[in-house]
């Protein structure tokens, strides 16, 4: 299709089961454009090759600066600094409490700032705290670094995966999502093989192997945080590698994503308190949380002890740096294929459940296996652990996010969720005890334990979002426009009988 046929290139809008008065109240609307098929997925390429490899790039180095402790703990941190275990959990630990106070916040000022600008200066904020880490000589300096790079870093997530609501459907959010979390597994790869690297640095300039590993870490941060201003698109509407019918396309294709086969859902309402309270009294946000902590739980406690688990299987710890990087390798490729399922069919609920299945299995066998014992056997448990964990989180993210609807409500929702449910990481960085390694019973334990409520509480949020959702079924749109106008539904937002759940 030419240039000049995009803006006049436009199909009629037809709902599957929409009446004569749907189709012409769609056909009024003047502001309304509708590619067909072909030119719906080329604009969306063109979306997709300028968000995300930027925010995929941001979420790398964010988890390649709040995991690398692991790997410097391997190269001799924790020894050089003298800090015993439970100071050593406490200095994890202390990361989450910021982390969690600051999302909800940051995600309001997000609404409020552009976005490229406030991404920005979060970036440069953890990485000079990166940097400055690496400086460190004791166990107050290290805890205070720590501190302040939760706070600095609690607001990209929640803003990453907000602004990726901005851009796209319901039904094609996890997909999406996937390739950006999965920067969460390849940064666990890169860091094996940068920690293997630059261990060989280790006496230049005086500095141990683990100083220049926090240092060009966050030097590296800083530097692609100043550049991301520039890159960064800040939404639909100010986006200036679209042209403006392309821009009206996707912000209206937003307005209609109700899952409902009428109505509309306000995308930039202004600020009201009552959607601060409609979030924060939102009961499933509370169910997802529990999923959301089966996954923090046991995936902070992977991530800060694989290395270690690697070297008590009788591995150097050079080795044990390149052996965690095939079972991240394999985390990766089930998140990506897990998401891109779940937008096909439509489904987030059965990607979550299954997924559970199979980390719980892992774990038993963690339990179960002798250790040191069989280390093949308890490595190639790890790869189970792993790709059950790592598509849970894309998931319930995902499932949050396309049920909660008004933007400013999906805003403080999903940080809530995030805050809330980032808690577990702190629980998950010291369930791992170092005088019971190799056997680690309480992590493997608690892990199990988590994703086992994780399973059920996915069980029933389904059962109850099907049930609400065969209700609304029940209405007729003559009944449902008796009792409210369209005004009072669009404000209602995922409360409105016009709006269906994904299940």
């Amino acid at each position: 299709m030419s240039k000049g046929e995009e803006s006049t290139h436009v199909d009629q809008v037809e709902c599957k089961g929409a009446t004569d008065s749907e189709k012409a109240s769609s056909m009024n609307e003047q502001a309304t454009i509708v590619y067909d098929e072909v030119e719906s997925k080329r604009i969306l390429r063109k979306v997709d090759m300028r968000l995300l490899p930027c925010l995929t790039l941001l979420y790398l180095l964010s988890f390649l600066d709040r995991g690398n402790m692991g790997n410097a703990r391997t190269l001799g941190m924790q020894k050089d600094l003298g800090l015993s275990g439970p100071q050593w959990n406490i200095c994890l630990t202390i990361f989450f409490f910021p982390y969690c106070a600051f999302e909800i916040p940051s995600n309001v000022v997000l609404k409020l700032l552009p976005a490229n600008l406030w991404v920005s200066i979060l970036v440069v904020c953890w990485g000079t705290c990166m940097t400055l880490m690496s400086l460190v000589s004791n166990y107050k300096g290290l805890l205070a670094a720590r501190f302040f790079l939760g706070f600095a870093e609690a607001g990209f997530f929640p803003a990453a995966t907000y602004l990726l609501t901005c851009w796209y459907r319901r039904a094609e959010l996890q997909g999406r999502l996937s390739v950006f979390f999965s920067a969460g597994s390849m940064a666990g790869a890169f860091s094996g093989l940068l920690a293997y690297g630059i261990n060989y640095m280790h006496g230049i300039a005086h500095l141990a192997g683990w100083q220049w590993i926090l240092m060009l870490e966050g030097l590296v941060t800083v530097l692609v945080g100043f550049a991301c201003f520039f890159f960064l698109p800040n939404g639909p509407a100010t986006a200036t590698f679209l042209t403006p019918d392309e821009r009206t396309f996707l912000i209206e294709r937003l307005k209609s994503d109700n899952g409902g086969a009428s109505g509309k859902v306000d995308t930039n309402e202004p600020f009201q308190w009552k959607y601060m309270k409609d979030a924060l009294t939102d009961w499933k946000i509370y169910i997802s949380v529990l999923i959301y902590w089966g996954n923090a739980i046991s995936t902070y406690g992977f991530i800060y002890t694989l290395p270690s688990v690697i070297t008590e299987l009788g591995y150097s710890a050079a080795n044990a740096q390149l052996l965690t990087i095939p079972v991240y390798v394999f985390a990766l490729s089930v998140t990506i294929l897990a998401a891109f399922l779940s937008d096909r069919y439509e489904s987030r609920s059965n990607f979550i459940i299954y997924p559970c299945i199979v980390a719980a299995i892992g774990y038993i066998g963690l339990l179960s296996l002798p250790h040191p014992g069989m280390p093949g056997a308890t490595y190639g448990m790890l790869f189970v652990v792993a790709g059950g964990l790592y598509p849970l989180i894309c998931g319930v993210i995902s499932w949050n996010a396309n049920n909660l609807a008004g933007s400013w409500k999906r805003s403080i929702g999903m940080a809530l969720q995030i805050s809330i449910g980032g808690m577990g990481g702190a629980v998950g960085s010291n369930i791992y005890l170092s005088k019971e390694a190799p056997h680690y019973w309480t992590g493997y334990g608690v892990s199990l334990a988590v994703i086992t409520m994780a399973f059920f509480a996915a069980i029933f949020l389904r059962w109850k979002l099907n049930k609400i959702n065969k209700e609304r079924d029940a209405m007729s749109l003559e009944e449902i426009h008796s009792k409210y106008t369209e005004q009072e539904l669009k404000e209602m937002g995922d409360r409105s009988p016009l709006f269906r759940y994904i299940l």
